[in-house]
């Protein structure tokens, strides 16, 4: 018997020495190589040794050993069968890590805990990948960029701390380091403060259990009709302090001067108006508005250790200060020109009194607007453009580009999926955004901080429809904060998502499941060939909506094929109202053709006001200058919340040289991406 067991470990052995090993991991640390010499079992005699390590930060390591391999027994001298978390001399911010790995010790060593707190999440995706065996692996690895963060929208619908929670163990698990709460907008006030109660009694809740139900109004906490909720301050600070053992940072958001319609019906006299209901922005005129701001961002200062104090500053509409005789008493007074410059004042008296207390602010582009405070880190959502303006200014800049980093738009197929603000961003599109690309200048690369994924939640009514909209978007947002560029690859990240993503899902978080995507509308995937390809595109005194140029005049007869949804930089857009035009295009197909086809898709989505056209006329011309029409195509529009597609075209047999293609609908948006003809 003693002799077949001898057996039977030899052959183990061997086999534990052969056999082959994933590393398969996300983020994609800066250099991994395979040892091939077997792997580390973890059983009851495995020990943790933390030399270097200060007690305060020892017992969050050891928790994160725990969490990730299993409770494993300290140690206070170095042998074998151990893992060695080792803190040595150097730059205390540094996150990175080096560790290695042989089948009898794990050593990690790095110049901060947050380094070492690093190596074990990657020794923890390790074991999952291998059943609980950790493989002969050499890591060298550090981040790409500091700020790698998740922004989670609370007041469009209320997420508990638990939630949250459950959202920092898997941030952590991925390297993310910042957790954004946006915490006030209209739909609901979210953070207890004790100067101003009502906040919480009152602006916390609201008549319809979802953002979608809401009609614009608050009720009492006491209304048997109410939702809504908030966090008190010992949530908070279990919050935070929950994401500073996982080596996070929450930063909060208190939006002004805009989105504060909760604030104005709890305490209207800080509006412009005087009146609830009547607004969305503080009257900037009113010193109360200050005094009120200055009140909250005390309470809040107290509450997060975070260096950034995020006060919002987007879409502000600032009708109501041109009428306001406060603001234009204030404008008069400091000698500003326009209410641009008016919000500029508010923002740099808020940038003041946030220094004073030794902290900074971010805010949402839009800050830039009427002139940037001075110190001031700007968060980029309205386009890449904004960010690398504000970086080439130097600022400190922190990239969300809506068409890569909203997650509140749709991952597959649209009909197949949870419902969802609009714009289509799989995971692909997510992985292939660079925040600071070689094309920039050496110096506004440097200000550019990193990236962050941004799920507003409108739409978002349940956790785990949260979930199901976080991941798998977020590794790849994890893997563009940690991983150099020159080392990503869309395929290779895929193949080692899919495997993280599953570890998600078999942990309760309710990821969509990659395994089954669909992927894009499979007109976008091959170039279409007909006649007009690459003919002359003349635009008949009309002209393409600014943010929806597509490829400009080449986009009707490129070849190209629109996706799953109208802002993908495919699809053309036109609006007919004050300015614009109807679309009115002619082609010139340079020689008389015989054509038995015209023909263009359209797309709907009534919500954002895009819609089929009412009517679509097809002509045709010898001389470019005469039309003869061949069609007239009219539509009963009926409204809904899906996307759908339609064909409008002519068929029959026709000899001409130009062609001219029409389409209306007055107040809407139209949008197509190619015009073919057969």
């Amino acid at each position: 018997m003693r002799y077949i067991i001898s057996i039977i470990i030899v052959v183990g052995t061997v086999l534990s020495a052969t056999a082959r090993y994933s590393v398969d991991i996300v983020p994609a640390p800066v250099s991994i190589a395979e040892g091939g010499k077997g792997a580390f079992t973890i059983n009851d005699k495995t020990t943790l040794y933390m030399p270097g390590v200060p007690d305060s930060a020892a017992a969050t390591l050891a928790a994160a050993v725990t969490a990730r391999l299993g409770d494993i027994q300290p140690s206070d001298r170095r042998h074998g069968n151990q893992i060695e978390l080792s803190l040595t001399a150097g730059e205390p911010d540094d996150e990175g890590y080096t560790l290695s790995v042989d089948r009898k010790r794990i050593t990690a060593s790095a110049t901060s805990p947050a380094g070492l707190f690093y190596a074990v999440q990657t020794l923890g995706q390790l074991a999952d990948r291998n059943g609980g065996l950790i493989p002969d692996v050499t890591v060298t690895d550090s981040p790409r960029f500091a700020y790698r963060g998740v922004m989670i929208d609370v007041s469009r619908n209320f997420r508990d701390k638990e939630f949250i929670k459950k959202q920092i163990d898997a941030m952590a698990a991925l390297k993310l380091n910042r957790l954004h709460l946006h915490l006030t907008d209209g739909a609901g006030w979210r953070i207890e403060i004790d100067r101003y109660p009502r906040l919480t009694e009152f602006a916390a809740w609201r008549p319809g259990e979802t953002w979608k139900q809401w009609g614009g109004r608050y009720l009492e906490h006491t209304d048997p009709e109410a939702h809504g909720g908030y966090y008190t301050k010992d949530d908070i600070r279990e919050i935070v302090d929950y994401a500073a053992r996982h080596y996070i940072t929450v930063i909060p958001e208190i939006e002004m001067p805009a989105h504060s319609e909760e604030v104005l019906a709890a305490y209207p006299e800080l509006s412009c108006a005087g009146e609830p209901y009547k607004q969305p922005e503080f009257c900037v005129g009113n010193e109360q508005t200050f005094e009120f701001l200055q009140n909250v961002l005390d309470e809040i200062i107290e509450l997060f250790p975070s260096h950034y104090i995020h006060i919002g500053g987007d879409e502000a509409a600032k009708v109501a200060w041109k009428s306001c005789e406060k603001c234009q008493k204030r404008m008069a007074d400091e000698g500003l020109k326009d209410v641009d410059e008016l919000q500029s004042y508010l923002i740099h008296r808020i940038e003041r009194y946030v220094n004073a207390k030794g902290r900074d602010i971010i805010g949402w582009d839009e800050i830039m607007q009427g002139g940037l405070a001075p110190n001031a880190t700007v968060l980029s959502w309205r386009g890449p453009e904004h960010g690398i303006k504000a970086a080439s200014q130097g600022h400190k800049t922190v990239m969300a580009p809506g068409k890569f980093c909203y997650l509140d738009g749709y991952q597959d197929v649209p009909h197949t999926q949870p419902e969802a603000i609009g714009g289509y961003l799989p995971l692909e599109l997510v992985y292939s955004y660079d925040p600071a690309p070689d094309s920039l200048a050496v110096d506004t690369r440097k200000n550019i901080q990193g990236i962050e994924a941004t799920m507003f939640t409108e739409y978002i009514a349940t956790d785990g429809h949260a979930e199901y909209m976080l991941y798998p978007r977020v590794l790849a947002t994890a893997e563009i904060g940690w991983t150099p560029q020159e080392q990503r690859e869309y395929t290779d990240f895929r193949r080692r998502a899919l495997q993280v993503n599953d570890d998600l899902r078999g942990r309760g978080y309710n990821a969509f499941d990659l395994h089954a995507e669909i992927g894009n509308r499979p007109e976008w995937e091959t170039p279409v060939d007909h006649l007009a390809r690459g003919k002359r595109v003349i635009y008949n005194d009309c002209r393409w909506a600014p943010r929806y140029c597509a490829a400009g005049e080449a986009t009707f007869t490129d070849g190209l094929r629109g996706g799953w949804f109208y802002n993908d930089m495919r699809w053309q857009g036109f609006y007919n109202g004050d300015t614009d035009r109807d679309l009115d295009v002619t082609i010139d197909m340079e020689t008389p053709t015989d054509i038995t086809y015209i023909g263009a898709d359209f797309i709907q989505l009534c919500g954002p006001n895009v819609w089929f056209p009412e009517k679509v006329i097809i002509s045709c011309s010898d001389d470019g200058e005469h039309f003869t029409m061949l069609t007239t195509i009219t539509t009963n529009l009926m409204r809904d919340n899906k996307v759908a597609f339609r064909t409008f075209s002519w068929q029959g047999n026709v000899r001409t040289r130009y062609v001219r293609y029409q389409a209306f609908n007055r107040w809407r948006f139209v949008f197509t991406d190619e015009i073919i003809i057969r």
